[in-house]
């Protein structure tokens, strides 16, 4: 199976979590049928790239974006060679520094966005559950200093709009939940977190 049939077959499987995401997924199926090269940031303005939502003890990490001033998930372009879960693990090990792992069983999608970004290209967001062991981000040359853990609650009041269902999506997996804070909530995640 090629590379789009494997992502392909991923998204048609993906329940998605709202709305937003819902649009999301029928805008990214589209553009795997039509797209000649959907990961290559070059061939097209509107192409797939791959982020990843860190879970671990201390909640989840979020960096800084040196160019949009904003909080995000780490993540970036796909590489030629390269799938889209690969990428989101080297795009977040490097923004981060951290040891990071695909969760038990392999890749995990547990959100996707489309939104416009720089230069006028359309991101097609696809986005990867990895664990990190909670030690401190440090990020290498290159990449933003800030980084780091955010609890839940933080990291929802910091977070873009594209990336509030994605919050709620990691804090809903098993690995997050086995770490959550004990109290109210569904599930251990914290209510706030739940979404309406």
């Amino acid at each position: 199976m090629g590379l789009v049939a494997q992502v392909r077959a991923g998204l048609e499987r993906h329940v998605p979590g709202d709305e937003r995401e819902a649009r999301s997924k029928v805008a990214v199926l589209d553009a795997l049928a039509r797209l000649r090269s959907p990961f290559d940031e070059h061939a097209a303005s509107e192409h797939v790239t791959a982020s990843a939502l860190v879970v671990g003890a201390r909640g989840t990490v979020l960096h800084m974006h040196k160019r949009l001033g904003r909080w995000l998930q780490p993540g970036g372009h796909v590489e030629a060679g390269e799938a889209p879960w690969e990428a989101a693990w080297r795009e977040a090990t490097e923004e981060t520094g951290l040891a990071l792992d695909h969760p038990p069983g392999g890749p995990r999608l547990i959100h996707l966005d489309v939104h416009e970004a720089a230069r006028g290209h359309v991101h097609l967001d696809l986005r990867y559950l990895l664990l990190g062991d909670g030690r401190d981000p440090v990020p290498g040359p290159g990449e933003s200093p800030e980084a780091r853990w955010f609890g839940w609650d933080r990291a929802l009041a910091v977070a873009d709009v594209a990336l509030v269902g994605a919050l709620r999506s990691a804090a809903a997996q098993p690995e997050a939940r086995s770490c959550a804070p004990p109290g109210p909530g569904h599930n251990g995640v914290p209510p706030d977190m739940m979404g309406a």
